[in-house]
């Protein structure tokens, strides 16, 4: 049974069927299109334009995603997933109906997420585990850090966080 909110339009650029690269374990990643923050040295600069991509349901998408069982979890990437925050809320919740973690990366900040305040943003951090945030800065650059481009960029443990009021990194559990 499709839910209605499950037909929302989702822009995309890519979907990544198998990664190890964004995020812990196996998992599937969507990239979002359409950016503002235009990184310099970004590594998709093609997901810029907000009117580049192509659109979907969020059922179609999860269709595409959801068939593999080996995954551990879903990425978000971009783009900027917090552009298309009620799409990818409601991919991040099917997600997590099925027993997946759910990381979404950032360009704006913990506190620039918490300052704005838009309750389509509020409830994508509610169902996000982990969040990578931060512009990609070439300065900052550092090929050795984990999950990450540039050391500027924390990785934020969501839940703990909203649950302290303050920032709680991410440690992965082994």
């Amino acid at each position: 049974m499709v839910s209605l909110s499950s037909q929302i339009n989702l822009r995309w650029a890519g979907i990544e069927g198998e990664s190890v690269v964004d995020g812990p374990g196996l998992r599937a990643v969507v990239f979002f299109q359409g950016c503002p923050h235009h990184c310099l040295g970004c590594h998709n600069p093609d997901t810029w334009d907000p009117n580049g991509g192509r659109v979907d349901t969020v059922e179609t998408i999860w269709q595409q995603i959801s068939g593999h069982p080996l995954l551990r979890g879903v990425t978000l990437s971009g783009g900027e997933p917090f552009l298309q925050p009620e799409a990818a809320q409601v991919l991040a919740r099917m997600a997590k109906a099925r027993g997946w973690d759910v990381m979404v990366y950032t360009g704006y900040t913990w506190e620039e997420l918490m300052a704005n305040g838009q309750e389509d943003q509020w409830r994508l951090l509610e169902v996000t585990d982990i969040l990578v945030d931060g512009r990609y800065l070439q300065k900052e650059k550092d090929p050795r850090l984990v999950f990450r481009g540039s050391r500027n960029q924390r990785i934020i443990d969501v839940p703990r966080s909203l649950v302290s009021k303050t920032i709680e990194l991410w440690e992965e559990k082994t």
